[in-house]
């Protein structure tokens, strides 16, 4: 095992870790999330996105990170994770700056999480999952 290999698998669990929750919020109603319905009405009626995006949104957030634990189609999984939160940041939070919004007095969370995470989507897309990983080569 190489050092290159572990710092794949911290990208990999790291992403999911931070995802997974945001998933199941959209997909099962967990932590306090309006579940599948509410998420699907809520982004089609506020955000104007089309259904058949909401329920791929769902799945990126929700399947995506279990794919990146197991390291299993992990470009495919971290470019839909890179992509969902590019568009989160450009179409939700731009218009609220850079900075998240730790001392309340923005109107709401600026862009910097987001570029993180994108950034550690186009990570693992290029690297891939590393050598600690059920499917090695996608």
């Amino acid at each position: 095992m190489r050092a290159n290999d572990i710092a794949l698998l911290i990208l990999r669990l790291t992403l999911a870790v931070v995802m997974f929750p945001h998933g199941a919020q959209k997909a099962l109603g967990w932590f306090n999330g309006p579940g599948i319905a509410g998420t699907v009405a809520g982004l089609s009626g506020h955000m104007g996105l089309p259904a058949a995006v909401v329920y791929l949104v769902i799945a990126v957030e929700f399947i995506g990170p279990i794919l990146l634990v197991l390291g299993i189609i992990t470009r495919i999984a971290a470019i839909g994770i890179a992509i969902d939160m590019a568009c989160a940041a450009v179409l939700a939070h731009a218009q609220n700056g850079f900075f998240m919004n730790f001392t309340g007095k923005q109107a709401g969370e600026g862009v910097e999480f987001f570029i993180l995470l994108v950034g550690i989507g186009l990570a693992l897309t290029i690297a891939g999952p590393g050598r600690i990983a059920i499917m090695k080569r996608i």
